[in-house]
């Protein structure tokens, strides 16, 4: 089996299938309206279910390439960010955690390549992976956005909900993960070096 064939696997079409999702939900978002940002939702959930769906491929197949595992991480961090950053105009998140957020993803993958050139691994927390799926879900609820009161077609005053709401709860919980994993990283990658 050829190189090219062994890079165009399906783990790889989804991640980059995760990758072209991208320009797509910004688009979306650019000019927002309920509609749109019910499309953009569906558009973020399909992707954010291939960042499960690769890995575990990946791995059942034993068909883990360095193309995937260099571009998985690049497209969990290109859709996550690309969303956040583009629902600060629309008012949905404080731009101060955007940057934050976007600062330990920069740091972060600044001290991994570090270690990388000098043949070092420093293993990932699972504090990363629960960082992810917090923000994603987080996002969901965001872009939905819209408060909603109805069940079954059937409106309930009483069940009045915002989307945006819950969106902001795990927003945050995902915000210390983020702040929390990337300080834990912080401190091995230190703990590696000062050895």
């Amino acid at each position: 089996m050829s190189q090219d064939v062994k890079l165009m696997n399906l783990p790889n079409i989804l991640t980059l299938t995760r990758i072209a999702a991208v320009p797509v939900v910004v688009a979306l978002l650019m000019f927002e309206s309920r509609v749109n940002c019910f499309w953009a939702t569906i558009i973020f959930s399909l992707a954010a279910i291939t960042d499960w769906l690769d890995g575990y491929l990946a791995r059942k197949w034993h068909i883990e390439t360095v193309l995937g595992k260099f571009l998985d991480p690049l497209a969990d961090k290109l859709i996550v960010m690309a969303a956040l950053i583009m629902l600060i105009p629309l008012d949905r998140v404080p731009a101060w955690a955007v940057f934050l957020i976007l600062a330990r993803e920069m740091l972060v993958t600044g001290l991994r390549s570090i270690a990388s050139s000098e043949g070092i691994v420093i293993a990932a927390s699972p504090l990363g992976k629960y960082k992810t799926i917090f923000q994603m879900v987080a996002i969901v609820g965001l872009l939905l956005h819209y408060p909603y009161y109805w069940f079954f077609g059937v409106q309930f005053d009483f069940l009045y909900s915002s989307f945006h709401n819950v969106g902001m709860f795990f927003f945050y919980i995902a915000f210390v993960l983020t702040l929390w994993s990337g300080g834990d990283y912080l401190a091995k990658f230190f703990r590696v070096f000062l050895k």
